[in-house]
């Protein structure tokens, strides 16, 4: 397995990827914007923020962006915010996604970046999700009602808590 920042030549693997993975939340009746995101909008998302990918074989297995405060899609924190979280359905269930997420949070969040804390969000309707989020370490800090269809529920993960409470004195 290996782990990456995407390119611009993986734009076309990288739509079929979420929009596979999505389907079935579409299904839910739950409208994220990556179920239909096309190749113009992703161009864009990667250049203001950080999309990282798993691939085994050359192919894109998984996915994972880092929305910054200062990008073009800030998170509602003031927080760098995950989303985009998406797996191949076919490798649905194989521990692909999750081993890129726990890269995520080490490589990148932890040890790269130094952050206090991040941000996600999800849908409120959504069947298993929050639970995921919860069971991951994220716990809920607020909700939003963003869209007809669903109500985003947000959570938050410290990272390093002194850094936190430095930046929690500093934003108050």
């Amino acid at each position: 397995m290996n782990f990456r920042l995407m390119t611009y030549d993986d734009i076309p693997a990288y739509q079929t990827l979420l929009h596979n993975a999505y389907q079935a939340v579409s299904q839910l009746g739950i409208h994220f914007a990556a179920a239909t995101v096309d190749q113009f909008t992703i161009a864009d998302h990667i250049e203001s923020n950080a999309v990282y990918v798993s691939e085994k074989d050359s192919e894109l297995v998984s996915t994972l962006s880092i929305r910054f405060p200062w990008g073009n899609n800030p998170g509602p924190y003031g927080l760098p915010h995950l989303g985009w979280f998406a797996t191949n359905p076919q490798y649905k269930g194989q521990g692909y996604g999750n081993a890129l997420w726990d890269w995520v949070e080490n490589q990148i969040l932890i040890n790269q970046l130094k952050l206090p804390a991040v941000t996600l969000g999800t849908a409120q309707n959504h069947p298993w999700l929050a639970q995921i989020y919860i069971n991951k370490g994220y716990r809920p800090i607020g909700q939003a009602d963003l869209t007809p269809d669903h109500t985003t529920l947000y959570f938050e993960k410290i990272l390093n808590h002194k850094n936190y409470t430095q930046w929690k004195s500093r934003s108050n």
